[in-house]
């Protein structure tokens, strides 16, 4: 069993297996010559990082940064993103991920909320990244992520230098329900708890300490890699890999090259890997198995013959981490079981009365920590938002929006989610967001945002739009609306599709009725008069 109860801070595991393994490989990047960074690839030893982290973070100590900073690192899958956040969690500092595909607009957003008083950006974004933090008073610092040698600028000492389990290691944004992203904050107990639960899973994702590469196509800067399996590849002393993002046509070449035991997937991804070519590198491998969320029972017994290796389906969240896996045989690849609840997390299903429903029933998923203390190593409170905070902690218990059902045996079977919140490709949305920007159109009167079902991404928004007075519902206002959004959003948050209504459906009191606009399963090319966008959906 891998245990975190000796360690404080996730570096202090980290320089644990730095001890054990300094020879063992920690960070590849496969090579591709589409990257603006590393074109022949990158390794690093444990060892090597360490010595690395030790001198950026004696830099930052040097400088003033300690514990109550938050540093933001706009970086996408750059190896620095994870040297600097590994050197800043040693001297307790929390980092802000963000993700490069955002506009100035969010970023701005993000780097209000988080207070952040440093930026980490590279090149290609440096002078749009300053732009942004220009705009603060005084200036927000920014500095290129990959010049280990650089000197800081100086910040107030905080009074504060004591770090613990509870020091915040990380402020992820992650996206509201109803609402503007909220900011996630995990601490060192919760990347700490991830790691052990992913590590100890068992069954079909037995680890074996030393000997696992984990390869994650998926951003280093969300959840998934960021506070769940890097930590728990740090505590066995295995090997990160990590393109710049998923490359179907080269993804068989990528695994030969960096050889994995383990891969990491969403949606998306399988299906993609099944519309290629055969070829041979797909069954030269040592893969174990693939883990995450999203793959079509349909597809599970094609994807596992072909491949031979089993796709694990997940449940988890930024706020909770990987909570449960389909992983102990008798496995139940042919449903959309998620499996059954791992190490000292405990779960049920409550009615719209918060009471507990019996097996075979439907209900929301809600989610504790086992012990006194339910909240230790999941997301104890959100930023500056005390309100949703104790809506989601509830009676104690973190109710996650989604819809479940468990069977007699204990397991648990993904339904679909009760709020407002789409999921393209991975990324996570909120259709608030998204309808905050689009009223700002000037040919807008309404608009509501709701995901629609898309047979590669899983979801797309879709925008009902009622126009204003003097406004025509054509193609032509269909593309002034659409590159309106990507002008303020990042790509992949502009509507897929946009429907002109003469007005939205309505409850009797006045409330905006979503449910009635499309259901989730709904073939939105059917739709009478929707206007398909998705092709202009590209990287800017």
């Amino acid at each position: 069993m891998f245990k975190t109860h000796t360690y404080t801070t996730v570096a202090d595991a980290f320089k644990d297996a730095t001890q054990n393994l300094p020879e063992n490989e920690c960070l590849r990047i496969p090579k591709s010559m589409n990257r603006d960074y590393y074109p022949d690839g990158f390794s690093m030893s444990y060892g090597e990082v360490w010595l690395t982290a030790e001198k950026l973070a004696a830099r930052y100590t040097e400088a003033g940064y300690g514990p109550g900073h938050r540093i933001a690192i706009l970086a996408g899958n750059h190896p620095a993103l994870f040297i600097h956040w590994l050197a800043l969690n040693s001297i307790g500092v929390g980092v802000v991920p963000v993700n490069p595909e955002y506009k100035s607009t969010e970023i701005l957003a993000m780097l209000t909320a988080s207070k952040a008083v440093l930026v980490l950006t590279t090149s290609s974004k440096f002078d749009s990244v300053r732009t942004v933090a220009s705009q603060f008073s005084p200036p927000i610092p920014v500095e290129l992520v990959y010049k280990f040698d650089s000197e800081f600028p100086s910040v107030i000492r905080p009074s504060n230098g004591v770090i613990t389990r509870e020091t915040e290691a990380g402020l992820l944004f992650t996206s509201g329900t109803s609402g503007l992203p909220k900011g996630c904050i995990l601490d060192n107990e919760a990347f700490l708890f991830n790691g052990e639960r992913y590590a100890n899973a068992g069954g079909v994702m037995k680890m074996t300490y030393g000997e696992e590469r984990l390869y994650s196509p998926l951003p280093m800067y969300y959840a998934n890699s960021f506070s769940i399996t890097n930590p728990a590849m740090i505590l066995i002393g295995g090997c990160m890999i990590f393109p710049d993002r998923f490359h179907p046509k080269s993804f068989w070449q990528e695994i030969k090259e960096t050889d994995p035991t383990i891969i990491h997937h969403i949606g998306m991804i399988p299906l993609v890997l099944l519309k290629q070519d055969v070829v041979v590198e797909e069954r030269e491998h040592r893969i174990r198995y693939s883990g995450g969320a999203g793959v079509d029972p349909i597809h599970h017994s094609e994807l596992e013959k072909r491949f031979g290796f089993p796709f694990v389906e997940f449940f988890g969240m930024s706020e909770l981490g990987v909570c449960a896996a389909d992983n102990i045989p008798p496995r139940k690849p042919e449903t959309t079981s998620v499996g059954r609840p791992l190490a000292e997390t405990e779960f049920k299903l409550v009615n719209s009365e918060d009471v507990e429903v019996n097996s075979g029933e439907l209900g929301e998923l809600c989610v504790r920590r086992t012990g006194p203390d339910h909240r230790r190593g999941l997301c104890r409170e959100y930023l500056d938002n005390p309100e949703v905070t104790a809506q989601v902690w509830k009676n104690g218990w973190f109710h996650t929006g989604d819809i479940l059902k468990r069977d007699e045996e204990g397991r648990f079977y993904f339904i679909d989610r009760i709020k407002h919140m789409i999921r393209r490709s991975g990324q996570n949305m909120s259709a608030a967001e998204i309808e905050a920007v689009l009223q700002g159109h000037p040919a807008i009167n309404e608009v509501a945002v709701v995901p629609v079902w898309d047979q590669v991404r899983q979801e797309e928004p879709l925008a009902c739009v009622v126009l204003n007075d003097g406004y025509q519902g054509d193609s032509e206002i269909a593309e002034s609306i659409f590159y309106y959004s990507i002008e303020h959003l990042a790509y992949f948050k502009a509507p897929g599709w946009i429907l002109f209504m003469d007005s939205l459906p309505r409850t009797g009191s006045e409330k905006l009725q979503k449910s009635a606009l499309v259901t989730s399963d709904q073939d939105p090319a059917l739709i009478p008069g929707v206007i398909d966008m998705r092709s202009k959906k590209t990287r800017q």
